[in-house]
């Protein structure tokens, strides 16, 4: 076992662990899929069936993957959308359970909350929960640029204002994606890594197909690099590129969900990776807040 993966499931489509799981097993990485919500499908469609799971259901899963040994063998945790603060609380003390039995656990922390183009779609007591319990536990987050705003309690506009507002959250990795920079060219989007003493950016086209889940499959395959030892900063350009590749073939078919199954090959072996481009060392660093302040 060498991922656990703990996030929403759906029927249809490819959103939470349905994003998550395939990448993850196609690059030969053997999940463990604990739901926290089963659904019909993602909820941008008309109807949608299905709901958040009690958290005491979650409970017992998780003590069923503890039972079968599966913390000692994990080299990385994720955890994406949680659905209510009762699983937030359950998930938190699970985390705290698993990094305190298997210390080489890497953490990463997908802080699932919202989206500009739709803001906060989760319960008003969850961004609390993050900011206080879930994030402060995580070896790496991979926030979105809303998630990350509000992480924070202000808004970077800047890739200076950027990196101080990761580097304030005291973590070893904040990955930020579908990022929009004061001067950037509007038709590409920048995904960053930021660690405390560096930093890269990539820039991709901006594709004109959006379907939801991108940043479940992103952080999949982040976290499928980092499963196979790859530095930061490949794994970021391995990660962009093989979303880009899901994109592009998705686009291609004119279909509404992302053409995971269609586009093992580009996830796999990504055709072309963008380069990421080193910033300054020290950028940001000067305006680094002391504490996390954010209020969610």
């Amino acid at each position: 076992m060498t991922v656990i993966s703990i996030q929403s499931q759906v029927v249809h489509g490819h959103v939470g662990n349905s994003a998550a799981v395939f990448p993850l097993q196609a690059r030969g990485i053997e999940v463990a899929a604990v739901p926290t919500a089963l659904l019909s499908n993602h909820p941008r469609y008309p109807t949608m069936r299905g709901g958040v799971l009690d958290a005491e259901f979650v409970r017992d899963l998780l003590i069923g993957v503890e039972e079968r040994g599966l913390v000692g063998s994990c080299k990385v945790l994720i955890t994406g959308y949680l659905g209510s603060p009762e699983i937030a609380a359950v998930v938190i003390d699970f985390v705290r359970r698993a990094k305190a039995r298997n210390p080489k656990l890497l953490y990463l922390c997908d802080p699932v909350m919202g989206d500009a183009d739709v803001g906060f779609y989760i319960n008003e007591d969850l961004p609390a929960l993050f900011c206080e319990g879930l994030v402060p536990l995580a070896d790496v987050i991979t926030p979105n640029q809303f998630e990350l705003e509000h992480l924070v309690g202000r808004v970077p506009a800047t890739v200076e204002e950027m990196l101080a507002a990761a580097r304030g959250l005291s973590l070893s990795t904040v990955v930020v994606t579908g990022a929009h920079l004061q001067g950037s060219p509007a038709d590409f989007v920048q995904t960053l890594a930021i660690e405390p003493r560096a930093a890269w950016m990539v820039s991709t086209p901006r594709l004109s197909c959006h379907p939801s889940g991108t940043g479940d499959l992103f952080t999949a395959l982040f976290a499928a690099a980092l499963v196979d030892g790859l530095a930061t900063v490949d794994a970021l350009e391995r990660a962009v590129a093989g979303v880009h590749g899901v994109l592009e073939e998705t686009g291609r078919r004119g279909s509404y969900e992302m053409a995971l199954i269609a586009s093992a090959e580009h996830m796999a072996r990504p055709g072309r990776l963008f380069p990421a481009s080193a910033l300054p060392p020290g950028a940001g660093l000067a305006q680094t807040p002391a504490a996390n302040t954010a209020t969610g």
